[in-house]
This record gives C-alpha cells, sequence and structure tokens, in this order.
C-alpha cells in the first residue's frame, strides 16, 4: 500500500479516536465527575496514539514533519465536522467551510515544490 495512504488511513483511525477522547464525555459522561471523564479519556486517548505514532513514523519517510501535522490537521477537520454534527448534534456552520479553505491553503503551501 501507498506510504502516503496508509499515513492518512493511520491518521483518520487516531483521529477518531482523539475527538471521542476530547469531545464524547461532554454527551456520555456530563453527569459523572470530571476526573472519571479523565481518566476514561485517557484510556482512549492511549488507542489514539497506537495509530497517530506508527502514522508519523511511516508518513515521515516521504514527508517532512510540517508536512505530516498538516495533513494531521486536515484529518482533525475531517473528522471533527461529522462528530460534532451526528454525534454531539452541533449544527452545521459556513465558518466549517472557511476553515477548510484555509486548511487548503495550508496543504498547498506546505506540499509545494520548493
Amino acid at each position: 500500500m501507498n506510504t502516503i495512504a496508509t499515513t492518512i488511513g493511520l491518521l483518520v483511525v487516531s483521529n477518531l479516536f482523539m475527538t471521542f477522547a476530547w469531545y464524547a464525555h461532554l454527551k456520555e459522561l456530563n453527569h459523572k465527575p470530571w476526573i472519571m471523564a479523565a481518566l476514561i479519556s485517557w484510556g482512549v486517548a492511549l488507542l489514539e496514539y497506537l495509530f497517530q505514532v506508527p502514522a508519523n513514523r511511516i508518513g515521515f519517510k516521504v514527508m517532512s514533519v510540517s508536512q505530516l501535522k498538516i495533513l494531521q490537521e486536515v484529518m482533525t477537520l475531517s473528522v471533527f465536522v461529522p462528530f460534532a454534527y451526528f454525534y454531539l448534534k452541533e449544527p452545521l456552520k459556513l465558518d466549517y467551510l472557511w476553515a477548510a479553505c484555509c486548511l487548503m491553503g495550508a496543504v498547498y503551501f506546505a506540499f509545494r515544490s520548493p
């Protein structure tokens, strides 16, 4: 499998876990003490790291650290917007489109030839 495709796939899975670790407790554990939410989130975040670390190691073979970071930010928004809409029932905002446009600019500058 292509190195970049593998990196993207692992980053998507990583960001799914990260998004749940950061935000799912707001819906599922809001009636529990914050320390319980933090401990459960840490457990979920461990799963995130089990995908994120290999993603960065694999991606670093063909991309710079800056490119990896910009790619990760694109994956974060790509995962967060559907999560916020479908799971947290947040309304879609035009601001998400503007944020995506800014990230497209970041991708262009990070990946263009020197």
